[in-house]
């Protein structure tokens, strides 16, 4: 802090190849600046101390309709899709923290190796899934991606089953809701272990 005034982060540098996107943009080339974006935003992580913090809050200060103007399109077994599934994970631990830590809570007795894998603090409340959607994000910018990516994916497992698990004591609707959720968290959870492997094999772009 200065002066009263809130310190000033830089964004990531950008790489200069990326093409110029004027009027309607073509889809090859909304594509190339998706993927560009994504290379560099991992990179500044990577190799200048201290970016990782501002990265974390990238959505924060932007907005997930930025982001998702940018890497959203992009398909699972993608690196912009790939950071766009961890981005939205977070800010859904964040917004919407008591849910999570709900039916994470009950997940976790139906998915026990699920949840050793996805490391939650133990009772799970909305403080502690929390904090799981701001450690993944940070160890992936920081640490082993594919281990993140693979924590995310546990969490999504849990939270799946713990949905599915308490559809049937709900009311029709809201069971039904609870199901068709249930099923979004399962592929989401399959598509970041997915995502791990092809990244292990140096084949996320």
């Amino acid at each position: 802090m200065t002066e009263g005034r809130p310190e000033r982060h830089r964004r990531p540098h950008l790489r200069p190849d990326m093409p110029d996107l004027l009027g309607d943009p073509d889809p090859a080339d909304r594509t190339a600046v998706a993927h560009a974006t994504a290379a560099a935003v991992l990179q500044a992580a990577r190799s200048e101390p201290g970016t990782a913090p501002r990265l974390l809050d990238l959505a924060d200060r932007l907005g997930l309709d930025e982001i998702a103007e940018l890497w959203r399109g992009s398909g699972p077994d993608t690196l912009p899709g790939t950071l766009w599934s961890l981005y939205l994970l977070r800010s859904w631990v964040h917004r919407n923290g008591s849910e999570a830590a709900r039916v994470f809570a009950v997940g976790e007795r139906v998915a026990e190796v699920s949840t050793a894998v996805a490391g939650v603090a133990h009772p799970p409340g909305p403080a502690e899934v929390a904090a799981l959607g701001d450690a993944v994000l940070t160890s992936a910018f920081t640490g082993d991606f594919a281990v993140a990516l693979e924590r995310a994916g546990a969490f999504c497992r849990v939270v799946a089953a713990g949905r599915a698990h308490s559809a049937d004591d709900l009311a029709e609707e809201e069971g039904a809701r609870q199901t068709r959720l249930a099923k979004g968290n399962l592929r989401m959870a399959e598509e970041l272990e997915r995502a791990a492997a092809l990244w292990r094999r140096n084949e996320l772009h």
